[in-house]
């Protein structure tokens, strides 16, 4: 999948979560860890969310394709996001996978709670 589609996908990722009434506090969040797509705040919830772009009909889901490994880089890069100290809420871990159809109508699935920090919180 190229780059723009999974933009696109980043973009109707945040669309969703807003008209469901989180606020957007970062995205593209870097550490030299690895990259968090977009950080919001869902009431008491501080959450880290990994964004898949998936066609159609694609043989891996959006939470298979977050593999044990990608994991580990996103909790590791949230825990340096958290050192900032700046917000303290309960931290959670969603993916959020976008679909889009030939027209280019998007279809949003939100997996809240989709994996946890692996005993670090």
């Amino acid at each position: 999948m190229d780059n723009s589609s999974g933009a696109a996908g980043e973009r109707a990722a945040a669309e969703y979560l807003e008209g469901e009434g989180c606020e957007i506090l970062a995205r593209n969040y870097r550490s030299r860890f690895g990259e968090i797509d977009l950080i919001v705040r869902d009431g008491r919830y501080l959450v880290f969310v990994e964004v898949k772009t998936r066609k159609p009909g694609a043989k891996v889901g959006p939470l298979e394709a977050v593999s044990p490994a990608k994991r580990r880089r996103i909790v590791r890069t949230a825990l340096m996001y958290l050192r900032g100290g700046a917000v303290r809420l309960q931290p959670r871990f969603d993916v959020v996978a976008v679909s889009f159809a030939k027209g280019g109508a998007a279809s949003v699935r939100h997996l809240k709670n989709a994996f946890g920090g692996e005993g670090l919180f």
